[in-house]
Order: structure tokens, then sequence, then C-alpha cells
């Protein structure tokens, strides 16, 4: 069989396509023996290949997961967005007002807005502007789920998730979060989990672009693992 898997962000640059054909033997393969086989076909890569994981049908898949030529593959590298009113993706401009009036409800006391923008210098480097770029239906998924997160863990959260792709200057949005609970205390917590499960979760990229240079940022927290489980604070 043949398998069609979607390459994003730096992995585009180090394979010279948006999309990686593999021919396999069998009917079936795991995932965890098809990163062999890729890696096996392009040894160069090995080391990227490491920190990345599969999508299988816009879902983050486990090593022993079984995938056929008929499922949607996709590999993603570390990430640094359902109701289509609540989660979006765009390429405008992000209003935060508009995001913010989305959780805007009588009985909830609280709301905050997160507003991510272009920020111009960064450990004495300057950047020109940010580039986004997304796996666009799992993005809005998995933002999906960071919404039904809240809500368990929190009871009665309500979110809204604006991300912007493409060119975004110095000082922009890039990002909109809001927040909206009936008491602040639960509204602060959510907030700030919601951007940090953002940035571990969902398939968006940033390449950083400077006078002199750019560069693909992945996670910069840690060893990234999109599968593990969240913890509460």
């Amino acid at each position: 069989m043949n398998v069609h898997i979607q390459l994003f962000a730096g992995l585009v640059d180090l394979f010279g396509t948006s999309v990686l054909k593999i021919d396999i033997e069998q009917e079936s393969i795991s995932i965890e023996q098809l990163k062999q086989q890729i890696t096996a076909a392009y040894p160069e890569a090995s080391s990227q290949l490491t920190t990345c994981f599969f999508a299988k049908n816009q879902a983050y898949a486990g090593d022993q997961e079984m995938v056929t030529a008929a499922d949607e593959l996709a590999l993603i590298p570390p990430v640094s967005g359902g109701q289509p009113s609540m989660y979006e993706i765009t390429h405008d401009t992000i209003d935060a007002a508009e995001v913010a009036s989305k959780v805007n409800l009588p009985n909830h006391g609280a709301s905050l807005a997160f507003i991510g923008t272009t920020r111009e210098m960064t450990y004495g480097q300057r950047t020109v502007l940010l580039e986004y770029e997304a796996y666009i239906p799992m993005a809005l998924k998995t933002m999906e789920t960071i919404g039904e997160e809240l809500d368990n863990q929190w009871p009665g959260t309500l979110c809204a998730i604006t991300h912007r792709l493409g060119k975004v200057a110095i000082a922009e949005a890039s990002v909109v979060i809001a927040v909206s609970s009936p008491h602040r205390a639960h509204c602060y917590e959510a907030s700030r989990y919601a951007i940090e499960r953002l940035k571990q979760i969902v398939p968006i990229w940033k390449k950083e672009i400077w006078e002199d240079g750019s560069e693909w940022k992945g996670s910069q927290t840690g060893p990234w693992n999109p599968l593990q489980t969240p913890q509460f604070e």
C-alpha cells in the first residue's frame, strides 16, 4: 500500500515536500513501524523525527495504533486553535473585543482575554515579524478539546480562541483566548491553563523572522508530548 503523510513547518524544508509518500508492503502498519521505515529511508531526518508525533484522522496517535492507506496521516513537529464561532483560525487581524464578547454571559462574574502579540526583542535579538501555519482541521478540533477540558475542570467555564496564520507584525495579536467563569479565581486558572494547553497540543507552528535569518520554533518548555495528561495546578 501507499500512505500519504502531510508535513508542516520545518519538516517541509527538511523533506523538500509537503506530502511524504511511503510504500508499505503490508496492508496495515503500526505508527512505530512507520516511524522506523521513514527513519530508514531518511536517516538524515532521524533526530527530528524523534520529537514528532503522528496524527491519524486528525487526532494524535500512539505508537501501537495501526494505520492503513485509507487513514489521513500527518507528521506533527513540536508546536509553539468545534464550534466555528468559538474556535477560529484566520489570516485577518484579530479583534480582541469580538472574541471576548463570545464568552460574555449574564451569570458569569469574571472574564479575561489573553492576547499573545509579536515581541520585537528576545534575548537581545530583534524579530522583524512572525509567520504562522497550521494543520487547520486538527487545530480546530484540539482547540475545542481545550474548551471541553476547561469545562470539566472548572464547570461552567466558557472559552473562545482565535488564532492568526500568515505574517504577524510587531505588536500585532497572533492569538486571543477569552475565558469567562462564574467566579474570578476559576477564570484566572482556566485562562492560564488554556494558553499552556494550546502550546502543547494545537498543531500551529511559528517561524521567527529576524533581520539576518529565520527559524521555525517548536516546544520551548521541555520535551514535547501532546499525549501527556495535562497537570492542573
